[in-house]
């Protein structure tokens, strides 16, 4: 059965790892929440200012790898890129899914919400057709 990426991480539990790489090519990995599935197939990741976003200020280019928790190696490679960013507070807040106290959030910096067109998606292992489509 084929499914939307959409519902495809509205159902799956696991673990995901987005993959950046600054101008240079010094690659960083972290893990990172199931993205935000939009309408129109853009996904996007809430996420601080820290190295993954920084490595995308200077690549617009990333990958994100998902393992579902369940037996075996089952997943999604997501290789997407870029397309902007947003930094309105009260959109991020609707979407922001773990909810720290206020004081605890403002101590780990700033959020943002960061959007990517997917240019690709594979299964995590192998390059044969994915159970999702766009």
């Amino acid at each position: 059965m084929t499914m939307t990426l959409k519902q495809y991480f509205e159902t799956s539990s696991g673990t995901g790892v987005l993959a950046t790489a600054d101008a240079s090519g010094n690659v960083d990995a972290a893990i990172y929440s199931t993205p935000h599935v939009l309408d129109d197939g853009t996904v996007a990741f809430i996420m601080r200012e820290r190295l993954t976003h920084e490595n995308l200020r200077s690549n617009p280019f990333a990958t994100y790898l998902f393992h579902e928790a369940v037996p075996g190696h089952k997943g999604l490679r997501l290789y997407l890129k870029k397309t902007r960013e947003d930094d309105n507070p009260e959109l991020i807040a609707s979407m922001t899914r773990r909810h720290l106290t206020p004081e605890l959030d403002a101590q780990k910096g700033p959020k943002h919400l960061v959007y990517f067109t997917v240019a690709k998606v594979l299964p995590l292992i192998g390059s044969g057709a994915p159970p999702v489509t766009r």
